[in-house]
């Protein structure tokens, strides 16, 4: 593949990775990702996301950083420009047969195998490499150094936001629209109330501490 990369230069950080490995001659890299470790409830998702070479898609960020109205845009614009991407999940259930960690590593695992195009290399965001069966990068922080990264942990994070609200329509009691499952005042309290149901993760802490 031939390209001029002195003509690519952005003004975000978040394609630094991207500058280095392009340059170094490598081309078709994923971003990995994953959203949902922490709550109580619900799946944890994970995303692989390759992106087109020289391409900026201005605002792009790690997703904790950006609005949900700005991750709903980006969603989109991810998905019509990215070379490929796929997004995966582990339930509850897998999440407490095999604990987080390993779900999380699941899950990864998934969405990669699911990308219609074969990553030459992978871009994981933190320090556990989840055996990709590729050439793999950890990052610690990498959602805010890597733009396959950030693609990768907002199409995690929206879709995993979009599952719990519609857990909240079959789950009125919980309110998941307002905490998406995540251990809030308001969760712990619903918890005492109603007790769990079966989005919960019954290996989780699921009482307010005292």
């Amino acid at each position: 593949m031939e390209q001029n990369l002195n003509l690519w230069t952005f003004e975000s950080e978040v394609y630094g990775e991207e500058t280095a490995a392009f340059g170094a001659g490598d081309f078709l890299i994923c971003g990995v990702d994953e959203a949902g470790r922490g709550p109580l409830a619900g799946p944890v998702y994970a995303a692989a996301v390759i992106l087109p070479f020289g391409e900026e898609i201005p605002g792009l960020n790690d997703s904790k950083k950006l609005t949900e109205r700005q991750r709903d845009r980006l969603y989109d614009v991810i998905r019509q420009r990215a070379i490929a991407y796929a997004v995966a999940s582990a339930d509850q259930g897998e999440i407490d047969r095999i604990n987080i960690l390993a779900a999380a590593m699941l899950a990864m695992r998934r969405a990669v195998e699911a990308l219609p195009v074969k990553p030459a290399m992978a871009f994981v965001d933190g320090n556990r490499d989840p055996k990709l069966g590729i050439p793999t990068r950890t990052i610690v922080k990498g959602d805010a150094k890597s733009a396959s990264i950030a693609a990768a942990s907002i199409l995690a994070k929206v879709e995993r936001d979009r599952f719990m609200l519609e857990a909240a329509r079959d789950y009125p009691q919980y309110e998941f629209q307002r905490h998406k499952g995540y251990p809030t005042a308001l969760h712990y309290e619903l918890l005492a109330k109603y007790g769990p149901c079966p989005l919960h993760r019954f290996s989780f802490r699921l009482e307010a501490k005292k």
